[in-house]
């Protein structure tokens, strides 16, 4: 089972990972900015989310594998790898377990730390939305408004409804799998895990994902790291500071060893 990507633009492949309950198309104008200065950007949907396969098992070890199965697909090496929260999970392990193929990384606002589920709310809300009954997506945002108040969160859940038929509105998250495997988005890295390459995590100065106590953590994990704090971002920093963001990844990624 392949995963699906879009590929954009040519030079050093250059892996986008992105959250729980997101899809490749979230990174689709940073993107964009990526591949113009230079790189071949592959924005990958994970297993069970975007327009990827669906399958009963969920965890960081299948996700890292199916990653390993795409770089074999592409004949990827020396790659770019950058992760946004359950994809900078994903990211971290696949880097431990395949040193080899990976040259920098890049984990945007997660740790490597373990994080107990948070997603009650939002998972209810999006089970609550009954697509015999919703015919639009106004309907399902008013629904969905009941669960989550904040509307930029809303907006992005709701980029994974699409048109099944005619007049017929789904999902395009396995939200049954992801419901049930919830708990295994925030497992913490191995306890001896390593890459000893270069990393780079950022941070958004209004969240609360990574704090000053990770970082020792981090520097276990991974003897490189430095740690970056974007300005006026939250937990979707690459959404809510892109140009601060897009500034800070590039000056990482080109900079020379």
């Amino acid at each position: 089972m392949k995963l699906h990507s879009n590929i954009i633009g040519e030079g050093q492949p250059f892996i986008i990972l992105h959250g729980f309950l997101g899809m490749s198309d979230n990174w689709k104008t940073l993107g964009k900015k990526f591949s113009d200065a230079g790189f071949e950007i592959h924005l990958v949907d994970q297993r069970n989310h975007g327009r990827s396969f669906h399958d009963e098992e969920f965890n960081y070890e299948v996700l890292s594998e199916d990653l390993k199965a795409y770089c074999e697909e592409h004949q990827l090496e020396d790659i770019i790898l950058l992760g946004h929260s359950m994809g900078g999970k994903t990211a971290m392990l696949f880097a431990t377990e395949y040193p080899e193929l990976v040259s920098k990384l890049l984990v945007a606002d997660i740790s490597p730390r373990f994080y107990p589920v948070h997603h009650d709310g939002i998972l209810a809300g999006l089970s609550a939305l009954d697509f015999d009954a919703i015919k639009s997506r106004g309907a399902a945002d008013k629904l969905l408004s009941q669960y989550v108040s904040e509307m930029g969160t809303r907006m992005f859940l709701l980029k994974n409804l699409y048109w099944i038929e005619k007049g017929k509105l789904a999902l395009r998250i396995n939200l049954e799998v992801l419901r049930a495997h919830v708990s295994e988005v925030g497992e913490g890295l191995p306890m001896h895990s390593k890459f000893e390459k270069p990393t780079l995590f950022l941070r958004g100065d209004k969240s609360e994902y990574v704090m000053p106590t990770d970082e020792k953590l981090i520097k276990q994990h991974f003897p490189l790291a430095e740690i970056e704090t974007i300005s006026n971002a939250g937990h979707w920093l690459h959404a809510e500071n892109p140009k601060e963001f897009y500034e800070a990844v590039i000056k990482f990624v080109t900079l020379r060893e």
